[in-house]
């Protein structure tokens, strides 16, 4: 079954019911048995939900795993992860990540006794000096969250592999569309599903998705014992969303091209970061694991001057300003002060994430309305 047919088809059935098509909202908390212990595979709503697991199914198959396992946010979906870990264990991270992701593995797992390394994953030799005896966790994201640089996934999971370590690869950038890690090695796959699978901006949610029932069973455990689980109509809103995956993805990559080549020729603008330009210093490695580019472009004004990153930032009518992206309308961020102002700006800057760095969710919209509104933002400098 080809991609464009599982996000409407995988693991999705009429309702035995009533033939509805759609999967139904089972808004319970509980179930009905016939006897203690005797039921229809249903015994409490935190465990099981047939919405859910109908939801779980699908994003198996969307990312070619055996299990997926929801919660109720993206960084829901990280702590269970980080909760297969033990005091004393230690993360190597990218450099260049979603701020709140750092901020669970210093601020709350630090606190545990587990230590986080975050280099630069583009150096192979970086990553292997930063490895220990206790490091049990290798996290990747790819493209990175503001910086849009690639990670090798195949490269560093056979290292893993080689040295009995567990990866994890955020693809929430990317989404199934565009990359599968656990095709490229990898152990674990984690979505903040609020981003792209959903594509509407109307919910919160994330899942992890897995090969190794070993894997799957203890995260259920955890699923279930920590109760961070989503409910069933934040997974009927992700399913639907799911169905038009690919189109919406596709239609944000093309448009994020012209977008990042506006950019790139515009005299107000310095860097512009976008894995589609042949500039860009990993754009073999994107074309090698990614379908397309994605739809997240960042970019610096000439100068880096705050001020002017301002007035950009207020300047445009169709780009809103807010935090998250992935959604059908096009959103403009100030990484430094709104997705990742938890990193130390020391950090920040060591990576390039300067206090005039704007970042772009690049929608469906027609593109040529998105680059008039951009030209008309950059104008205010």
């Amino acid at each position: 079954m080809k991609f464009g047919t599982k996000v409407i088809h995988a693991g999705i059935e009429p309702d035995p019911s009533s033939g509805a098509i759609m999967t139904p909202i089972f808004q319970t908390s509980t179930y009905v048995q016939d006897a203690p212990g005797k039921h229809k595979g249903y015994e409490y709503a935190r465990t099981q939900n047939p919405t859910r697991s109908a939801l779980e199914k699908n994003l198996a198959a969307l990312e070619n795993g055996t299990d997926a396992i929801c919660f109720g946010s993206g960084l829901a979906a990280m702590d269970a992860v980080l909760k297969l870990l033990e005091p004393g264990d230690e993360i190597v991270s990218t450099n260049d990540l979603y701020g709140g992701s750092y901020r669970l593995m210093t601020k709350i797992y630090g606190k545990f006794g587990i230590k986080s390394h975050f280099v630069g994953m583009d150096s192979i030799k970086d990553l292997e000096k930063a490895i220990n005896e206790n490091t049990k966790l290798i996290w990747i994201e790819t493209p990175t969250n503001p910086m849009l640089n690639i990670v090798d996934i195949r490269k560093i999971c056979k290292l893993a592999q080689d040295k009995g370590i567990m990866t994890c690869v955020d693809n929430t950038f990317a989404s199934p569309y565009l990359q599968n890690p656990l095709d490229m090695g990898a152990d674990i796959v984690l979505h903040s599903a609020t981003k792209y699978l959903g594509g509407h901006s109307d919910v919160v949610h994330g899942a992890v998705i897995v090969k190794s029932s070993e894997l799957a069973e203890e995260l259920r455990f955890i699923q279930n014992a920590a109760g961070g689980v989503p409910g069933p109509q934040d997974c009927f809103l992700i399913l639907r969303g799911i169905k038009t995956l690919h189109l919406r993805v596709q239609r944000s990559c093309d448009n994020a091209k012209k977008v990042a080549k506006f950019l790139q020729s515009h005299p107000k603008v310095d860097n512009v970061y976008y894995p589609g330009l042949k500039t860009h210093p990993n754009h073999k490695i994107a074309k090698k694991q990614m379908k397309d580019f994605g739809g997240m472009v960042s970019f610096d004004i000439v100068g880096g001057n705050l001020r002017d990153a301002n007035k950009v930032l207020k300047g445009t009518t169709l780009f809103s300003l807010a935090e998250s992206l992935g959604g059908v309308e096009s959103l403009i961020g100030h990484p430094a002060s709104m997705t990742h102002a938890s990193i130390p700006k020391k950090d920040r800057l060591k990576i390039g994430l300067t206090d005039s760095l704007i970042r772009l969710s690049v929608g469906v919209e027609d593109v040529d309305d998105l680059i008039q509104d951009l030209e008309e933002a950059l104008r205010n400098i």
